[in-house]
């Protein structure tokens, strides 16, 4: 799963409270820890789900 955050990202933070191991807000816009997606995917998706303007975009392998 390759998880990319656009820019639309409005620095929220849902998808960080949904999955803080993989999401963090920096700067006001979400960043994405790579190496700790392959353990939380259904929290990922969940992430994106959730994110109020749609700024995480999910590519599957």
């Amino acid at each position: 799963m390759n998880i990319k955050i656009l820019d639309l990202c409005v620095g929220c933070g849902a998808c960080a409270i949904i999955s803080p191991e993989v999401f963090e807000i920096s700067d006001n816009k979400a960043i994405v820890n790579p190496e700790r997606i392959e353990h939380y995917e259904d929290l990922c998706l969940d992430a994106a789900i959730t994110c109020p303007v749609n700024a995480i975009s999910i590519e599957e392998y």
